[in-house]
């Protein structure tokens, strides 16, 4: 199937049945010209009908792979049917809809090759656990000393980038799990252009990879043991970039 838009929105879902037809409504109110794929990432609700019946692209993966295995998949997708911009958010409602013309309009300016949505550039009323705000000043620190560029939200899920990026992302180097600051210092250690602006995100109340004592700490290490591959295999990250 050739793509007629320019620009693809991706939705990775898991279980969010009750939400996403909230978030793909809005979604058309503020992006009517852009496709939308929801990437069902296994999941044991009505998540699948309810996208097929808001009439967006759906790939249902056969296992759940996990958040981003299953942008992955999205980004494959957008390759493969030539689009020029792509644009991710998530299906639970946390990333404000009317944000993406924002988004998608920075990218096309071609001021960077990724805008990265950060909630912490505006008063947008976010409020999340002392912990993860913890997790996120540390590497937003880290991930500024290294790139030379403010960043404050490195784990973002709002962004959207250009195709350059989107070739780099499919070519199967991108995160099994949740990217972070590890993949910002990626993109800006092998060439990337990179820029934050404000967007709107709400607190989501459910627990989170960050909730509780021992799982805090494990992110730490995890992240920083990332960031540490980042520079032990700068060479071939710079070597796969040359080759798309």
């Amino acid at each position: 199937m050739g793509s007629i838009a320019e620009t693809i929105i991706i939705i990775p879902a898991y279980n969010e049945g009750k939400k996403i037809a909230g978030v793909l409504d809005k979604i058309n109110e503020y992006a009517p010209d852009a496709d939308v794929l929801v990437v069902d990432d296994c999941s044991t609700d009505d998540t699948a009908r309810v996208v097929r019946e808001q009439g967006a692209f759906l790939v249902s993966l056969p296992i759940n792979l996990g958040y981003g295995s299953a942008l992955e998949t999205g980004y494959k997708y957008a390759l493969k049917e030539g689009y020029k911009y792509v644009l991710h958010l998530d299906a639970d409602g946390q990333h404000e809809p009317k944000c993406i013309p924002d988004l998608l309009d920075e990218i096309k300016s071609d001021s960077a090759d990724l805008i990265i949505g950060s909630r912490f550039l505006v008063d947008c009323g976010y409020k999340t656990t002392f912990a993860k705000r913890i997790g996120t000043g540390i590497f937003a620190t880290i991930a500024s000393i290294i790139t030379g560029t403010k960043v404050t939200d490195p784990n973002s899920g709002f962004q959207a980038m250009n195709r350059d990026i989107l070739k780099f992302y499919a070519s199967g180097l991108y995160p099994e799990d949740y990217p972070d600051a590890d993949m910002i210092i990626l993109l800006n250690v092998i060439g990337f252009r990179l820029k934050e602006i404000p967007v709107v995100m709400y607190s989501n109340t459910e627990t989170s990879m960050h909730s509780g004592i021992i799982r805090p700490l494990y992110y730490i290490f995890k992240m920083s043991l990332s960031i540490l591959m980042v520079f032990l295999r700068k060479g071939i990250y710079k070597s796969e970039k040359a080759k798309l």
